[in-house]
């Protein structure tokens, strides 16, 4: 299966996409958890992926109710996700092999992200990733979070790109309904959070890793 056509840009996710960072924050939201004296459950922590801070304050909110500590909670989060980042921050399986290929086939990039700044360049300096990408929109950036477009919208007129020609790269539920709504081919690689029929659905591929979506990219490109 191909894309429909040959994309001019490609927008990346970056929490579960690039770094293997959603595994460390769902073991920081469980310590913090454990912490203040609260249990999580599975079914909870599974609907934090692709979610802003204040999305998951709200979540939790109405899960725990209006007595829940968010302020101290998300400190606690903050400090132990730093700690287990320091040490197992990991590039996911693909990235630099992609960037490469995207360098050779002169495909510009950007990241769009719900994290900061600050932490996305944390994440892409301890990994030499620096300068790979062409521009960055992260928290602040925009006014509507994901699943809302405007995050990639955001990102395809940095790139100066039209956004159906553009192809965005997600793991999360919310991240695929915020890049179809801005028009974008998307491709779906899991990681906390399998495909559902609505996943398959908005996207036009689902693939195991970003080695996939490289040999797609090169096959089309030949």
């Amino acid at each position: 299966m191909t894309l429909p056509h040959m994309p001019v840009a490609v927008i990346f996710d970056m929490d579960g996409l690039l770094f293997d960072t959603e595994a460390l924050y769902r073991t920081a939201l469980e310590k913090a958890a454990l912490e203040t004296g609260l249990r999580l459950p599975s079914e909870l922590l599974l609907q934090t992926p692709g979610r802003t801070w204040v999305q998951c304050g709200a979540l939790l909110q109405d899960h725990f109710g209006p007595s829940f500590p968010a302020n101290p909670f998300f400190s606690a989060v903050v400090r132990h996700f730093e700690l287990l980042a320091a040490v197992d921050l990991r590039v996911k399986p693909g990235v630099v092999e992609l960037l490469d290929l995207l360098d050779r086939l002169e495909l510009p990039r950007c990241i769009a992200t719900s994290s900061s700044h600050d932490t996305v360049q944390a994440h892409l300096s301890a990994h030499g990733l620096a300068n790979r990408f062409d521009a960055v929109v992260a928290h602040g950036d925009y006014q509507a979070s994901k699943p809302s477009p405007e995050p990639f919208l955001t990102a395809a007129r940095l790139l100066n790109a039209e956004p159906t020609r553009c192809l965005a790269l997600e793991d999360s539920h919310n991240g695929v309904r915020a890049a179809h709504a801005a028009g974008m081919m998307t491709i779906m690689v899991p990681d906390l959070l399998g495909p559902t029929d609505e996943m398959h659905d908005l996207c036009v591929r689902v693939s195991k890793t970003l080695h996939e979506v490289e040999g797609l990219l090169a096959a089309m490109a030949a």
